[in-house]
């Protein structure tokens, strides 16, 4: 079948907004009826398995424009690989595409909280279980965490205390991760 480019724009815009940009109403049925209605499941599917394994290259590997047109001619030169029009349907898309992709890469390997704000005090026991540990130094410390691959879910906050050990124990910590990073940094 000749693809004048429309087809394989198509099926390309289709996978990514699938994939990549969360659209659930896109199915294979669907790309199939209204991209190649005139092929067999087994051609689709083999069409789709192929355009979609290239563009898992391409994204994976982050590839600039130079690179590009190098794997492009490359998989032009491959028997049953892309013709000319189909590679320049795929130098267009991804010309179109790659900051918008590369933008929702960065976010879905980001880890799933970050902190967003710490607070904390010094307060004084005023109960206990023994005396001897009234009016002994308490840090309450308040942790603002967000879920950067859902922001609508808001905020969580953690709140717990540290005693003086506890806190001599962190505060010694984040001084070694300090200077682990300035160590890096050099």
């Amino acid at each position: 079948m000749a693809d004048d480019g429309n087809a394989t724009t198509g099926l390309l815009n289709g996978i990514a907004k699938r994939d990549y940009f969360g659209s659930t109403e896109i199915t294979d049925e669907f790309l199939k009826n209204e991209l190649y209605p005139n092929l067999s499941d087994e051609e689709f599917n083999a069409i789709y398995s192929k355009f979609s394994h290239l563009l898992k290259n391409i994204i994976s590997t982050n590839m600039d424009f130079n690179q590009l047109e190098a794997f492009l001619t490359s998989q032009t030169k491959k028997q049953g690989g892309l013709t000319e029009v189909q590679a320049a349907a795929f130098s267009k898309f991804w010309k179109n595409n790659k900051t918008k992709i590369h933008n929702v890469m960065v976010t879905r390997t980001t880890f799933g909280k970050t902190l967003k704000n710490v607070s904390w005090r010094i307060d004084l026991k005023a109960q206990a279980k023994k005396l001897d540990q009234i009016n002994t130094p308490t840090a309450v410390v308040e942790l603002q965490l967000a879920n950067r691959s859902k922001p609508e879910n808001g905020n969580e906050v953690v709140r717990f205390e540290m005693d003086e050990e506890q806190l001599v124990s962190l505060t010694k910590s984040l001084e070694e991760i300090e200077e682990r990073l300035n160590s890096f940094a050099k």
